[in-house]
C-alpha cells in the first residue's frame, strides 16, 4: 500500500486541499495516521474515478445503490437468533445461505419475516426456551446479533458458565447444541470498550472453549455499499477441526455511497412528523447542519442546559446532506438529540427512506405500527453489509466462485494462549 500526503493527493487529483480534508472529516474517504501524526491516503484507492460520485451534480449520473446478490451451487444452511426484521438474514440469503430457522421474540418483526418470506421457518419465542439439539451437526452456520449484557467477573474463570443469565449465553448454548462449522456474532462497536474490553474477552474465550478459532473486525457500513455511517463489530468463529488457516473479512471499498444515490426514486410511504415547535427550529438548519447552525438565541432554548455542557452533540437537530452517507439510523427518527431530518424537506425520513438507507429492497414490507416499523429498520443490520458478511464466511470456508471479484483481508486468530490478537 502506497500512502501519499494530502498535498500530493490534491496535486494528482487537481483538487483543493480543503475539499479533501472535508471528505476525510466526514468519513467519505479513508485516511491513515503516519508516525508524524499527519494523515495520509492510499494512492491506489484514491483515484478520480473513486471520488467522482462526490461531485455528481447531474441527476442523470445518480445511480441507485446496488442490491447485492449472487447465485451459488453450494448453499450454506443456517440458524439465526435475534433475527429482527431480517436485514442480516436477507443479506446472508443473497450470499447463498438457506435459513433453517429464525428465532425472534418481537411479534411485529416476526410478522415482517413471515409476510416477506413465507417459506422461512420463523420461531416467535424467547430464545431461552428454545432447544436446538435436533439440529446437531445438521447446520453449517449459526448467527446472532445478541444484545450486549454485563457479566460478573470477580472470582470467575470467564468461561461458558460465567455468561449464564445473559443472551450471549443463549447464543453460546445454541452453538454447543448445534456444533456448526461457522459462527457469526454481531454487535455495536461499543462492545470493544464494554467493561474495559472484558466483556468481549469473555465472549471470545467462550467461543474458544466451545472449539472455535475466532477473529473479529469492526465493519463500517459506509464502505460496503451502504449509504450510512454505521459500524458493527462482527465476530467470526470457525470450528477448529476444520483446520482453516485463516478467517477472512471482505475488504472495505475505496468509496462511500451518497444519500442521494440511496433515495433515488424512493417510493412514497408513511412517516412521522415533527411537532410544530421542532419544525420551526429544524427549518432553520441548513443541509448537512445541526443545532450549531441555528441563531444563538434559538440554540439556547432548544438545547436547554446541555447548551452550556460543551461537547459536539452534532446529532442534535441534524439535517442530513445529499452528498454524504446518512448518520446511523436510530429507532425513532423524530426523537430529540438523534434527529435525522430530510436534506431539503423539514420532516423525518419516511419508512421507505429508512429502508432504502438500510438497503432493504422496496418489496420488503414491514408490519406493525409506524413506530414498530421504524424500530425494526433502525435495529437491522444493513442488507448489503449482511451480504458481505456472508461472503466473508464463504471465503473463510473456501467456497467462493473462481470469478468472484470481492477482495478480502485476513483476520487474526484469538490464539490458544488466550491473548487477544484480533485486528480491528
Amino acid at each position: 500500500m502506497t500512502l501519499i500526503s494530502f498535498q500530493q493527493a490534491c496535486l494528482e487529483l487537481d483538487l483543493p486541499i480543503e475539499r479533501l480534508q472535508y471528505w476525510a472529516k466526514k468519513g467519505l474517504i479513508k485516511t491513515v495516521k503516519g508516525n508524524d501524526k499527519k494523515r495520509y491516503v492510499n494512492s491506489v484507492e484514491l483515484t478520480s474515478a473513486s471520488l467522482s460520485y462526490l461531485s455528481v451534480t447531474d441527476e442523470k449520473e445518480i445511480k441507485p445503490i446496488p442490491f447485492l446478490t449472487r447465485s451459488f451451487d453450494e448453499k450454506l444452511s443456517s440458524i439465526e437468533l435475534f433475527a429482527g426484521a431480517g436485514g442480516l438474514a436477507l443479506g446472508l440469503g443473497n450470499a447463498g445461505f438457506e435459513h433453517q430457522v429464525l428465532v425472534e421474540i418481537d411479534g411485529s418483526a416476526c410478522s415482517t419475516l413471515r409476510y416477506n418470506q413465507p417459506s422461512w421457518q420463523v420461531l416467535e419465542a424467547d430464545v431461552r426456551r428454545v432447544d436446538f439439539k435436533a439440529f446437531h451437526n445438521k447446520v453449517d452456520v449459526v448467527t446472532g446479533g445478541f444484545p450486549c449484557q454485563a457479566f460478573s467477573y470477580a472470582g470467575h474463570k470467564l468461561g461458558f458458565k460465567d455468561t449464564r443469565g445473559t443472551l450471549f449465553y443463549e447464543l453460546a448454548r445454541c452453538i454447543k447444541e448445534v456444533n456448526p462449522k461457522i459462527v457469526v456474532g454481531e454487535n455495536v462497536r461499543g462492545l470493544l470498550q464494554h467493561h474495559n474490553g472484558q466483556t468481549l474477552q469473555t465472549m471470545l474465550s467462550v467461543m474458544d472453549e466451545l472449539g472455535y478459532d475466532v477473529a473479529y473486525k469492526v465493519l463500517k457500513a459506509q464502505y460496503y455499499d451502504v449509504a450510512q455511517k454505521r459500524e458493527r463489530l462482527v465476530i467470526i468463529g470457525v470450528r477448529k477441526d476444520l483446520n482453516r488457516k485463516k478467517i477472512i473479512f471482505a475488504k472495505e471499498k475505496p468509496y462511500t455511497c451518497a444519500l442521494k444515490n440511496a433515495l433515488k426514486d424512493v417510493p412514497s410511504s408513511e412517516g412521522q412528523r415533527y411537532p410544530l415547535k421542532k419544525y420551526e427550529v429544524l427549518k432553520q438548519v441548513p443541509e448537512g447542519g445541526c443545532w450549531r447552525h441555528l441563531p444563538e438565541a434559538v440554540q439556547k432554548i432548544y438545547m436547554g442546559k446541555s447548551f452550556f455542557q460543551g461537547g459536539g452533540k452534532t446529532g442534535v437537530a441534524r439535517r442530513l446532506a445529499w452528498n454524504e452517507p446518512s448518520l446511523t439510523l436510530t429507532c425513532a427518527p423524530a426523537q430529540k438529540q438523534t434527529e435525522r431530518c430530510h436534506p431539503t424537506e423539514t420532516r423525518p425520513l419516511t419508512v421507505r427512506e429508512y429502508a432504502r438507507i438500510q438497503t432493504f429492497p422496496d418489496s420488503w414490507q414491514f408490519q406493525g405500527s409506524l413506530s414498530a416499523q421504524y424500530k425494526q429498520i433502525g435495529n437491522a443490520v444493513p442488507v448489503n453489509l449482511g451480504f458481505y458478511i456472508g461472503m466473508s464466511v464463504r471465503a473463510t470456508l473456501g467456497l467462493l466462485a473462481e470469478d468472484e471479484t470481492i477482495e478480502f483481508v485476513e483476520g487474526i486468530y484469538f490464539q490458544e494462549q488466550k491473548q487477544l490478537l484480533c485486528t480491528v
